[in-house]
């Protein structure tokens, strides 16, 4: 079974081909993903490879963390499993209820009377 590597700092142009031709220096790459904005279709700027053995695995991140790609410096390392996050609020607009502009009287700035502000 193949090892999967987290691959961060992506240049925005990296697409899956040229992930995928990058890391085949260190071994056999059976997939490679570069994760997209689902609105927008760029690059998020990382992605995963999953290289055919362990031992390929550690020569990619040898090869290529810290090194860089288009001119940006790569992260690589074993990519960990997604970890369960809470679920996002929905509905609602996150405002208090009724206006939020506070009550109160109109101020004057230079009245002597005690009674203005």
């Amino acid at each position: 079974m193949g090892k999967k590597l987290y691959v961060g700092n992506l240049p925005y142009t990296a697409t899956e081909e040229s992930l995928r031709s990058t890391f085949a220096g260190a071994g056999t790459v059976e997939s490679a993903a570069v994760i997209a904005d689902k609105f927008s279709g760029r690059s998020k700027g990382f992605g995963f490879v999953e290289m055919s053995t362990e031992e390929e695995a550690q020569k990619a991140i040898e090869m290529w963390n810290g090194n860089e790609m288009d001119g940006r410096k790569l992260v690589v390392n074993e990519a960990r499993p997604m970890e369960d996050r809470p679920p996002r609020r929905t509905g609602g607009g996150g405002f208090g209820g009724g206006g939020g502009f506070g009550g109160g009287g109109f101020r004057r700035r230079d009245s002597g009377d005690r009674n203005s502000f």
